[in-house]
């Protein structure tokens, strides 16, 4: 597949794709930051799905596949499980977080965040490998297939769902790009915390079970702990790279070593939320995730040891810590 987006350097002509994405560049970010975006990719074609596969970012996939499954084993105690609904809100789920990954490769691209500086792992924009405007079209269609399976979960659990499904694909855009990107004003991690930890548990809940219970919440803060912290660790890594670019995340905001200590405080947190449940009402499966502990004390602990591209294996290890406490969790509630 070629994005068809080449720069004639003859006669410095920019071809339509690139130009589109060009006139599309939000007003609010300064002319230099985006002509030093600019000039650190050049757009070429590219064949081939690998590019685009990288681009859905399969490592950050676990963060939308788990608070799912938690849904799922919390619901499962006292109502026998759809599988159909339970399949399609997985494939919703999965689909917002990947048209959130592409609509975050383009608009932190076209806003200066993304160059050759990047110190995580390269994306498809920044590297040349696909044109802007392919790329945040490819962002679009990709919402728009959740929103199709958002159709359907809307028949099955009504207008919360309805409510529930708006929020997520306009929050998924709305995290980098739109005229108050939730990233580039500190509201990343509120971002994170609310819709891949309670609103997807419960979410999940009110589909299979059609009720909520205020118990809920104990299992989704687990997740959302978690989740946030994978975000925390991204955004410690990139605190230069941001702040040159304005995007004045949290870590940006409260500096690196306020930004290590929230890390740790969401990796301590989940344990004291499941500890305290199990003791409160005897559920020993709750324990489970107990079993994560030593990885969440090693990440804890490196934390404090690691900067810039080094931390690129905190960030492995706490997506790792993530999915291996989700699914003891998932086990546990069953149990």
């Amino acid at each position: 597949m070629s994005d068809g987006a080449t720069d004639d350097h003859r006669g410095g002509r920019r071809d339509g794709a690139d130009a589109g994405a060009a006139a599309s560049v939000p007003r609010r970010y300064a002319a230099g930051t985006v002509a030093r975006a600019y000039a650190a990719a050049t757009v070429r074609g590219t064949t081939g799905l690998a590019p685009w596969l990288a681009a859905a970012r399969p490592r950050t996939l676990p963060a939308a596949i788990v608070p799912v499954v938690v849904g799922l084993a919390f619901a499962a105690r006292t109502h026998a499980l759809d599988a159909g609904v339970a399949v399609v809100t997985l494939v919703a789920a999965l689909l917002i977080q990947i048209g959130t990954n592409l609509a975050n490769d383009y608009y932190d691209f076209v806003a200066g965040a993304d160059t050759h500086e990047r110190l995580g792992p390269r994306r498809i924009t920044q590297a040349g490998l696909a044109a802007p405007a392919t790329v945040r079209a490819a962002a679009f269609v990709v919402l728009a297939a959740a929103g199709l399976a958002g159709a359907y979960l809307v028949a099955v659990g009504g207008w919360p769902i309805l409510l529930i499904g708006m929020a997520s694909l306009a929050a998924a855009v709305a995290y980098t790009g739109g005229p108050f990107p939730l990233a580039y004003h500190g509201l990343g991690d509120l971002f994170v915390f609310v819709f891949f930890g309670v609103v997807a548990v419960a979410g999940t809940v009110w589909l299979q079970t059609g009720a909520l219970a205020a118990s809920v919440l104990a299992p989704s803060l687990p997740v959302a702990c978690l989740a946030t912290a994978i975000l925390v660790v991204n955004n410690l890594r990139d605190i230069a790279t941001d702040a040159r670019a304005g995007k004045r995340t949290l870590a940006v905001r409260l500096g690196a070593a306020a930004t290590r200590a929230e890390y740790v405080a969401l990796v301590a947190a989940p344990y004291a939320v499941v500890g305290a449940v199990a003791a409160a009402t005897g559920a020993a499966g709750l324990l489970l995730p107990f079993a994560t502990a030593p990885l969440a004390v090693r990440e804890a602990r490196a934390i404090f040891r690691r900067a810039g591209a080094e931390l690129n294996a905190s960030l492995a290890g706490t997506a790792r810590l993530h999915l291996l406490f989700g699914v003891l969790l998932a086990a546990g509630l069953l149990a």
